[in-house]
């Protein structure tokens, strides 16, 4: 057991400045279009209050009369200014998509608005009939209400992306030699070291060169425990300082930073088209065909029944409205914007929405054992002393001296135990490395070595009976004047998340399989105590891809988890590629989603959030079809033999209702996704 190692520093991402301007001049964009549509309506209602006064048919319907000469005119211009300031958005819209020879919801709204105004400005200058300003003027006024809500509820689904890009300072302490000067941050370069002050902003992603501290990393990670920063460690750029002052040597700035990967990767995800997208973007535009087409007919089939002109024209508005795909249109993007949104926010990165949605159909989960599974570090699970001469607390106190300056998984091991339990470490004296086998060094006048089962064979030194009762477990010997004091086991400690994720996965119905590198011996053991249902040890990363294709030709659909980079090729084959690593792999090409912890919790959770999600989905598309499916006939006056008429401002009220009962249902995924980290 030669203590012998490199240390390798693992990257670390953070943002950049410009970034975030420019994701904010994005924000503001959307603000200043709320803002509009805002004004619009309130502008246009106010004007409708008067149209609604003059108009004949509410005059004769709540008996009351208001007339003067010009009555008409006044009644027109008023009508105008609406059609023309209100309906503006949508005669765009129009406008926007006949040049695109793609005729949308807009082609309708501006249509069916357009007809209806053209109309009544021939009834107003001499064409027999009625006019029908108020319904225009009602239509538009709802029409400019439901946009508001709609560009509202989707701003809102972007809030967690906006708390991130908020979240690094303007500035940073850098460290000049002896001097601190507090600099804009973007004038920060690799290598720099820079300070952080206690509750201050990590400016930047880097490496502890001085102090240690708690960092809160809840919102880059999802992880609500603090953790804990020592010489050495990452400092994710963004992340909150506790109590220690801190010296950071910059490792990452800009684009290559983790926090500007994490927004990068929403905003891909928010614009990425899954396929149940698709189903709803093809459904909304054959709907905008027939809802055309219905209101044609409908004029002309009470225009043969020998109705006349107008009552004819009121039907083909109505319908036209009341089938606009609105609710259609909004029912699977805004689920997408508020999921996306939500797993970001919870250190859950989607990089592909239809394997995310996919996540429902998983019958099989292939895991990596190391730092998924188990801590992928080694942890004291037992020390023991042989002798009188030595007690418990000597053995663990005796063998941290001759540990305390490697870095060898045993070592950090042991020291991390001793500084948990704050231990005193004793000085050392004459360290030599036993080649292979261990360290030897003289601590408070003893001769003492710290080494492994190989050393005492090979010494005839025997070994106490029953101390290898675990598997799992690496031990080492302390030897003391040349007799065997004690002994400390260590192991890959499993993490405590882990039996409570393969519980949810079992509960769901998924297998869960394991594939690592490892002997049998120790996979056998991992396997047993979390209760998996099968293992393969010794599996080289290219084996993987070998393993999931057997379980795919088998009919299972399967989940692959692993580290992004190895496990690469195994990540492409699996059905829905799950790259972990403590956020290391942000950029891993390969995965469909990203979990920045290794948190096997955090997997059953994305699982179960993606089944909320796609049912979220559905119920969208289903009610939003299934209102237009029910209206049309409505609209088309399928009752008029009844007594019921569907007017053009009614039918205007129910679309929109449908819109807003669409973005209330996808808000509601935000009480879906509730993130179980044990304490």
């Amino acid at each position: 057991m030669e203590h012998q190692h490199s240390h390798q520093h693992l990257p670390e991402k953070a943002l950049d400045h410009n970034e975030s301007n420019k994701s904010s001049h994005n924000h503001h964009g959307h603000e200043g279009m709320i803002d509009d549509f805002k004004k619009r309506f309130y502008v246009s209602l106010a004007i409708t209050v008067p149209i609604l006064l003059l108009s004949q048919m509410l005059q004769h319907w709540f008996h009351f009369s208001i007339s003067f000469p010009g009555d008409n005119y006044i009644l027109f211009i008023l009508s105008s200014i609406v059609f023309i300031y209100g309906g503006w958005p949508f005669l765009k819209g129009l406008f926007d998509e006949l040049k695109l020879l793609s005729a949308g919801m807009m082609t309708l709204i501006g249509f069916a608005i357009s007809v209806a105004y053209f109309y009544s400005v021939a009834v107003v200058f001499g064409l027999r009939g009625m006019d029908f300003f108020w319904e225009l003027a009602t239509l538009i006024d709802i029409m400019l209400l439901g946009h508001w809500l709609e560009m509202k509820s989707i701003l809102g689904a972007s809030k967690a992306l906006e708390l991130l890009v908020g979240m690094m300072p303007s500035e940073a302490h850098l460290v000049h030699g002896d001097h601190i000067m507090d600099v804009n941050l973007v004038q920060i370069k690799a290598d720099d070291v820079i300070l952080i002050k206690p509750g201050e902003k990590v400016p930047a992603d880097g490496i502890i060169v001085t102090g240690e501290s708690y960092l809160n990393e809840s919102m880059l990670t999802g992880e609500s425990k603090p953790a804990f920063k020592q010489v050495g460690n990452s400092v994710i750029g963004g992340s909150i300082n506790g109590n220690g002052s801190l010296k950071v040597k910059v490792k990452h700035t800009g684009k290559d930073s983790y926090l500007n990967k994490v927004i990068s990767l929403v905003e891909e995800a928010q614009k990425t088209k899954s396929q149940t997208q698709n189903l709803a973007d093809k459904a909304a535009k054959w709907l905008t065909y027939i809802a055309l087409s219905s209101g044609i007919v409908t004029l002309i089939t009470w225009l043969l029944l020998g109705y006349d002109f107008s009552f004819a024209l009121e039907r083909m508005v109505t319908v036209m409205v009341i089938s606009c795909p609105h609710a259609l249109g909004l029912a699977v993007p805004l689920v997408v914007s508020i999921s996306t949104s939500i797993a970001a926010s919870n250190g859950l990165l989607i990089r592909n929405r239809t394997a995310f949605e996919n996540a429902r159909k998983i019958t099989t989960l292939l895991f990596d054992k190391t730092g998924t599974l188990t801590k992928g570090d080694f942890g004291v699970t037992r020390y023991e002393s042989v002798t009188e001469n030595f007690s418990k607390g000597d053995i663990l106190r005796l063998a941290s001296a001759l540990e305390q300056t490697s870095e060898h998984p045993i070592a950090t091991g042991i020291i991390k135990k001793v500084k948990e339990l704050n231990i005193d470490i004793p000085k050392v004296e004459n360290f030599k490395a036993i080649t292979g086998k261990g360290v030897e060094a003289i601590v408070e006048g003893l001769a003492i070595k710290v080494v492994s089962p190989g050393f005492l064979k090979e010494n005839n030194l025997s070994i106490p009976s029953n101390i290898f009762s675990n598997a799992n477990e690496t031990i080492v010997f302390i030897v003391i004047k040349d007799r065997i004091s004690g002994f400390i086991a260590l192991s890959d400690e499993i993490r405590p998340e882990s039996k409570a994720a393969v519980e949810i996965f079992k509960q769901n119905n998924i297998k869960v399989i394991m594939a690592t590198g490892d002997n049998k011996q120790v996979a056998e053991a991992v396997s047993s105590q979390l209760g998996l249902d099968g293992f393969h040890s010794e599996v080289l990363p290219h084996q993987k891809v070998e393993i999931i294709k057997q379980l795919q030709n088998q009919g299972e659909f399967v989940a692959m988890t692993g580290d992004g980079v190895n496990d690469a090729p195994a990540l492409a084959q699996a059905d829905v590629g799950i790259a972990v690593g403590s956020g290391t792999d942000v950029a891993a090409e390969t995965a469909d989603i990203i979990l920045v912890n290794s948190n096997p919790v955090d997997i059953a959770q994305l699982i179960l959030f993606g089944k909320a999600t796609y049912k979220k989905m559905i119920q969208n598309l289903i009610w939003a079809t299934a209102y237009n499916a029910f209206a049309l006939p409505l609209a088309a006056g399928i009752l008029y033999s009844t007594g019921f008429v569907l007017s053009p401002a009614i039918g205007a009220v129910f679309m929109s209702l449908s819109t807003i009962i669409v973005a209330i249902n996808a808000q509601l995924l935000r009480y879906n996704f509730k993130t179980k980290k044990p304490d």
